[in-house]
């Protein structure tokens, strides 16, 4: 039983509990601590929104042939996917896969190659083709796009069948599966190839706190070529000429569709582009790869008109608008095959895809303009370039090109590895477009912005 002294004490306890709580609920609801409850709530708010935005801030650019992939599925399209990485091609009808086929072999990027990747169709058909540059025979070939084919296991004229294990750019499958192809395909099926997948990488970009510094240049754009990441950019969509930056197409369509052996007589009236190159003289004969090199390393005006005569100068520019849309530049058009036009055009979104392009499937390109001598299928008589692409000294560059013109002020796109703090590297593009400064800009970059938020 409780007495009344208990009692008392209990009665005094709950009423000096119950006046703290109602001094404290005061407090709290004054004006002065409403606001500050409301500027936590805002601040808390402000962190949230913050965190939202950086992870918002990196985004992948589209996957071109995945995007396609989809588009052909969701419209049942009949079309053929060959996907290099998987080494499988997949026949699709009406948009339902209707056969799987392994891959035996493929083309190797690293001796000029590569398969080219991008949207492509069938040209042609034949049950037995012959190669002129590889002087053998492919049963059930099917041309795609220039001098690449999917083919059966080729043979020489004796009958004897090849021993090589790689192609030269070409998809090769038992002779099985490449006459299944063959009869279940029709002309202008849509031939998708798809080269990589990207490796998932994920940046954890909201603890980056860093602002990037202002550049000189108008539009720019920094991605991870492995994950199609985008780190940061501006102006991305912004179409202006690019200068010089053209004769990396142009280098692409011209191995892509001639053969690597040929070489070329120059007279006088094929030197009459703006500028000289040491070593590139009339009277002389040249092979096409090494033309390629004063072409990337000094950025030989002279070199890039030479190089149209092996198809013929309207075609090869015609060529290289027919490539922007194979892989996905939607918004780049070219007049001339140097980039001395102010009508060459392009978005550093576009260019993106051409140097994801060319570090996938034409390695060789951005060695040579690193200033690496590839001595392929004859000598190189041009030792002495001055390389215009700022930093072939780097170990870190992977290679890349420069351009100027009045009209676009300085242009370029340049390739490093670059490692992360996981001890792996990542492969990365920077395109800058209007640049006053591009050595500057580039440093800023690299060493300001890019090394201290993800690299370290």
């Amino acid at each position: 039983m409780i007495n009344k002294k208990t009692k008392k004490n209990c009665l005094f306890i709950i009423f000096l509990t119950l006046s703290i709580g109602f001094f404290v609920f005061l407090i709290l609801t004054m004006p002065g601590n409403e606001i500050f409850v409301e500027k936590k709530n805002n601040q808390t708010a402000s962190v949230a929104d913050t965190i939202k935005e950086r992870e918002e801030e990196l985004r992948q650019l589209r996957d071109f042939e995945t995007e396609k992939k989809q588009e052909f599925i969701s419209q049942k399209t009949d079309f053929l996917e060959i996907h290099l990485q998987e080494m499988k091609a997949r026949i699709y009808k009406q948009g339902i896969l209707e056969k799987e086929i392994s891959i035996l072999a493929k083309g190797d990027p690293e001796f000029w190659g590569g398969v080219p990747s991008g949207l492509y169709q069938v040209i042609s058909g034949y049950k037995k083709a012959f190669s002129n540059i590889a002087k053998v025979y492919m049963p059930w070939s099917i041309n795609f796009y220039a001098k690449y084919y999917l083919h059966g296991e080729p043979f020489y004229s004796n009958g004897q069948p090849t021993e090589f294990d790689y192609t030269g750019g070409c998809v090769r499958f038992s002779d099985e599966d490449a006459e299944f192809i063959y009869n279940a395909t029709e002309i202008e099926m849509p031939v998708l190839i798809i080269d990589k997948e990207n490796n998932g990488y994920k940046y954890d970009s909201w603890k980056k706190t860093k602002s990037i510094p202002e550049l000189s240049a108008q539009s720019w754009l920094i991605a991870d070529l492995d994950n199609d990441y985008v780190l940061a950019e501006k102006n991305p969509e912004e179409i202006l000429p690019i200068a010089s930056l053209t004769k990396l197409m142009a280098a692409v369509v011209v191995i892509e569709n001639n053969d690597l052996r040929k070489s070329i007589w120059v007279n006088k009236e094929m030197l009459n582009a703006y500028g000289s190159t040491p070593g590139l003289e009339a009277g002389q004969k040249y092979n096409l790869v090494e033309l390629l090199h004063p072409l990337l390393i000094q950025s030989s005006n002279d070199a890039a008109e030479i190089l149209t005569y092996f198809s013929g100068r309207e075609k090869t520019i015609r060529l290289m608008n027919e490539k922007t849309k194979m892989i996905g530049m939607e918004n780049t058009f070219y007049e001339d095959p140097s980039g001395l036009s102010e009508k060459n055009v392009s978005t550093v979104k576009d260019l993106f895809y051409l140097g994801n392009y060319i570090f996938n499937t034409r390695p060789l390109l951005l060695k040579i303009s690193k200033g690496e001598i590839i001595e392929t299928f004859s000598s190189v008589c041009f030792q002495d370039l001055h390389n215009k692409n700022i930093f072939p000294e780097s170990q870190d560059f992977l290679g890349g090109k420069t351009g100027f013109i009045l009209e676009s002020k300085y242009t370029g796109m340049f390739l490093f590895e670059l490692p992360l703090p996981d001890n792996t590297s990542h492969n990365i593009i920077i395109v800058l477009l209007k640049s006053d400064d591009l050595k500057d800009d580039v440093q800023k970059i690299l060493f300001w912005w890019l090394e201290e938020n993800y690299l370290e």
